[in-house]
């Protein structure tokens, strides 16, 4: 069971059983790779990234103050970790050898797996460029497939301000990604 101390506060201070751990692990651990995975494209690093989450949680279960719900504070972690994640594989790309297969792929074919990889790194650098707010609405909306009324009451702010948010991330993304759409 999950404990709310001091409720009227501001930051109400959460404690975390072992049996509520387990029940937000089994509930949340899913949706949490599902999301992540749509960032990273790779499933070990996906599951690493989100037991990284639950282990953080753990270890600062007797200390943690949330502003939002557990449920919004495991998403912002969640991504959180993920684009530092990206961040540190950017600064320190892993080196790849490449199979005979792919070396031996039409031109054609590698052509258009250029192109395709070219777009999806400017994808996911347009991503890291946006406000961070803005990222998670984003994501929640094209990723996750939330409807603004979802987003706004998962992250608890005005379905409004999730407009605002996905408009700015559309401008962004329309600007950044304009050499694509000629």
């Amino acid at each position: 069971m999950i404990f709310l101390t001091n409720i009227f506060s501001s930051q109400a201070k959460i404690v975390i059983t072992e049996s509520s751990y387990e029940e937000l692990f089994k509930t949340w651990y899913a949706p949490l790779c599902k999301m992540i995975y749509r960032i990273i494209k790779d499933q070990a690093q996906t599951e690493d990234l989100v037991q990284e989450v639950y282990i953080k949680l753990w270890e600062k279960r007797n200390s943690l103050k949330i502003n939002t719900s557990l449920k919004a504070y495991l998403y912002r972690s969640a991504l959180n970790t993920a684009y530092t994640s990206l961040e540190k594989n950017k600064r320190y790309p892993k080196l790849s050898i490449e199979t005979n297969d792919t070396i031996h792929d039409s031109s054609s074919n590698a052509i258009d797996n250029l192109n395709a990889n070219e777009l999806e790194n400017k994808i996911n650098q347009t991503l890291l460029l946006l406000p961070p707010a803005c990222r998670e609405v984003f994501i929640l909306s094209r990723n996750e497939e939330m409807s603004y009324k979802e987003i706004a009451e998962s992250l608890e702010i005005s379905i409004k301000t999730v407009e605002n948010q996905m408009g700015k991330a559309l401008k962004i993304f329309r600007e950044q990604l304009k050499e694509y759409t000629q």
